[in-house]
């Protein structure tokens, strides 16, 4: 048949997606490269210290592993969960039915509206600034994503009309705290609140607390941040209710893909049924390294100072450059920049742009909504030597003060 007259394609149907917005950054990654100090890389999350040796040598010890793992995940590494998640998060009563590791948490945020269910016509709310993958998920299972402001009273949320209604119905409400790119943290008490109105409007709440480890400012300091799954919070009742949790922030785990689901067995064990039918299973080498790492408070200690001390001298260096951080940024991995009140404005590609000159790459605050415009999300995650140069250029610039 003359390939003219053939009847069009069905598949593939382009999914209403964003741009992938890290290529928008490719002239500003140039420029930098060009400083004769070398370029510093602090756009992306990406961990760059060194994988504990307790994770790599599980990792190594169950390398001989011919036959399928189990999507459950081990014993071994479900009993690691259910002690961690009671000795580090505050979260009891857990059972094997209550958790699963997934391939990284990323994979949670795109899938978990799809492997619930959620359709055409559903809202999914999520925060204001916020990871682009909330978005995208919803996206993926056709649903509409909605930001609110997740710091707010839930009963002041500015909602489309018609949204709670059959034909409109609130299906989702991801949280994330601490928060990406912001850095703020949700407390019991707006935890209780946002469950609270959700199970009125029999919404799903699920949480991304992947920077739990991270706190640095009082009181997140001294005393573990929340989760969704905190006892205080739920009233001792976890339905309707899931919380993510990721080893590549606090382990340097990235390139393991290594995370976890908890919380109520009914939504657990949907989502544990689609990753049977899919084969989407962590290998079991990786789920050695997990139980491992998880069980070993030490070396998340040790890389939690790493990055309060990154964190420091940056929240310096920046300060003397003429940038001000968010003041309710006190936990996480980044550092949510702006120019002070009175300054002239800058679009946040302005502020990419001053960076750039200095060799210095960060993520325009466009990336994570609208309530990003005119900042910038600087991240911690580079060497103690390529941080210690971009303090040395941001204390010697007036590039942001013009």
């Amino acid at each position: 048949m003359n390939a003219s007259t053939d009847r069009p394609r069905a598949l593939p149907r382009p999914l209403a997606l964003p741009d992938f917005p890290w290529d928008t950054l490719a002239p500003y990654r140039a420029r930098a490269a060009e400083h004769p100090g070398g370029v510093v890389d602090l756009a992306v999350g990406t961990p760059v210290d060194g994988t504990p040796a307790i994770a790599r040598e599980a990792l190594a010890a169950a390398a001989n592993a011919p036959g399928y793992p189990a999507a459950i995940g081990t014993s071994a590494l479900r009993a690691a969960i259910i002690d961690w998640a009671a000795r580090r998060r505050g979260v009891t009563g857990l059972t094997d039915a209550h958790v699963i590791p997934t391939i990284g948490s990323k994979e949670s945020v795109a899938l978990l509206p799809l492997q619930l269910g959620a359709r055409p016509g559903d809202l999914l709310l999520h925060p204001r600034a916020a990871y682009p993958t909330y978005d995208v998920g919803a996206r993926i299972a056709g649903a509409a994503p909605i930001p609110v402001d997740t710091d707010a009273d839930p009963a002041t949320w500015d909602l489309p009309d018609g949204a709670g209604t059959p034909e409109r119905p609130i299906a989702m409400i991801w949280l994330n705290s601490p928060g990406n790119p912001d850095g703020h943290v949700l407390d019991v008490d707006q935890l209780a609140r946002i469950i609270a109105w959700a199970r009125e409007r029999g919404a799903v709440v699920a949480s991304d607390e992947c920077y739990a480890e991270l706190g640095w400012e009082a009181p997140w300091d001294a005393e573990p941040i929340p989760s969704l799954l905190d006892p205080r919070a739920t009233g001792g009742d976890m339905t309707g209710l899931l919380a993510l949790y990721s080893l590549s922030k606090q382990s340097n785990l990235a390139g393991y893909r290594a995370a976890l689901l908890a919380g109520d067995p009914a939504l657990v064990g949907v989502v544990t049924e689609i990753r049977k039918h899919t084969g989407m299973i962590p290998p079991a080498p990786i789920q050695a390294a997990m139980a491992a790492a998880l069980g070993d408070d030490e070396h998340v200690s040790a890389q939690r100072e790493v990055y309060r001390a990154r964190r420091d001298a940056l929240v310096e260096a920046t300060a003397a450059a003429g940038l001000v951080g968010d003041p309710a940024s006190v936990a996480g991995l980044y550092l949510w920049l702006g120019l002070p009140e009175g300054a002239a404005a800058r679009s946040a590609y302005e502020l990419v742009g001053a960076f750039a000159e200095l060799g210095i790459v960060v993520a325009p605050g466009d990336f994570y909504g609208e309530a990003g415009a005119g900042r910038v999300r600087m991240s911690l995650t580079g060497t103690d030597e390529r941080v210690a140069a971009a303090c040395e250029r941001l204390r010697s610039t007036d590039l942001f003060r013009r």
